[in-house]
């Protein structure tokens, strides 16, 4: 009999679709491993073609070449300059566009994708991304920070080249606020934090466990939202990506290179998104909010379902995907 399952961090019901769900190796995206060059010259982020990105916010350098740049996004959802100003027209509301958009560009390699770079490669782009995390936040037309990573055109990038990126926000968004929200209302009724609590109860089942180490645990979700839907929770209580210590980044880079390594491998390269969740450096030991990244494969679509229900109906089995995943070989 189908399920319904409760996601308790993001407050929306899935229907593990039990009787009809896929086995893992349904999702496999044949033919999606790309051959790429490693230098393209009309890529801008390829070395050589700095001119094309100008105004670099910051790199990662060895023996006087770059393997890690920010830049400012060249077509940036928010303007960089100007004041944060909120006008009520009636039913109208506008906060002006300022924040901030930029590019972390992963690697000089034009087709190397995340999976495939050494750990200490990886380290150093989550390096970058603290950095920029707690500098984004300094600003006071800032309130909420997004790192995210897109690859693959059904996550929404149109560059092939490895990149990240950030976006500053003038407001909270609502997705955001309401799951601090449910952050705290759990901790007012249990005083425990959520995400603590859903990490030890996962450790417990470990059904859905793909990787455990001293740092972090990555699984797969028990209400995943939807196939390969995939975790990685900190095992220290921190409310901010920005108070990382550097084992840690060490570990987190373990984490990620595995379970992308996986996918690859695995799924043969699929298109995903993934997105850091956390709280401004401000709110670091708050008690209720903990950070996590969350990957997204994009090997099933969306419906009218979901569009009109805001439920989710996912075609597969959370338990099968992690055995799937805990069984591929990473060559």
């Amino acid at each position: 009999m189908p399920e319904l399952r409760l996601n308790l961090l993001t407050r929306e019901w899935v229907i593990i679709a039990t009787e009809r769900a896929k086995k893992p190796g349904y999702f496999i995206q044949r033919g999606n491993k790309r051959i790429s060059p490693a230098f393209l010259e009309t890529c801008p982020f390829c070395p050589g073609n700095e001119s094309k990105t100008p105004g670099e916010i910051m790199s990662i350098t060895t023996n006087g070449s770059w393997l890690v740049r920010v830049i400012p996004n060249k077509f940036a959802a928010l303007s960089p300059e100007g004041q944060r100003i909120r006008s009520n027209n009636g039913l109208k509301h506008l906060i002006s566009g300022v924040g901030k958009h930029e590019v972390i560009i992963e690697s000089p390699y034009h087709n190397i994708p995340t999976a495939l770079l050494p750990i200490e490669h990886i380290a150093d782009v989550l390096k970058a991304y603290k950095e920029r995390l707690i500098d984004v936040y300094s600003s006071p037309v800032v309130k909420h920070v997004i790192i995210f990573k897109n690859q693959g055109e059904a996550s929404g990038t149109s560059l092939i080249h490895p990149h990240s990126q950030l976006v500053g926000t003038p407001v909270i968004p609502f997705q955001a606020r309401d799951r601090i929200s449910e952050a705290r209302r759990y901790f007012d009724h249990t005083g425990e934090c959520m995400v603590c609590s859903s990490l030890r109860d996962e450790l417990t089942d470990g059904r859905r466990i793909i990787l455990d180490t001293d740092h972090f645990t990555t699984f797969i979700p028990y209400a995943a939202l939807s196939p390969f839907h995939t975790w990685i929770f900190p095992k220290r209580h921190r409310a901010t990506f920005g108070d990382i210590h550097d084992d840690e980044i060490i570990d987190l880079a373990y984490h990620l290179k595995t379970i992308l390594s996986k996918l690859y491998h695995g799924l043969e390269n699929p298109d995903f998104n993934y997105v850091i969740r956390s709280e401004s450096p401000k709110e670091c030991e708050c008690d209720y909010f903990h950070w996590y990244l969350s990957i997204v494969p994009r090997v099933s679509r969306s419906s009218g379902f979901e569009l009109g229900s805001g439920m989710y109906m996912n075609p597969s089995i959370p338990e099968e995907i992690a055995d799937f995943l805990r069984n591929v070989q990473i060559r």
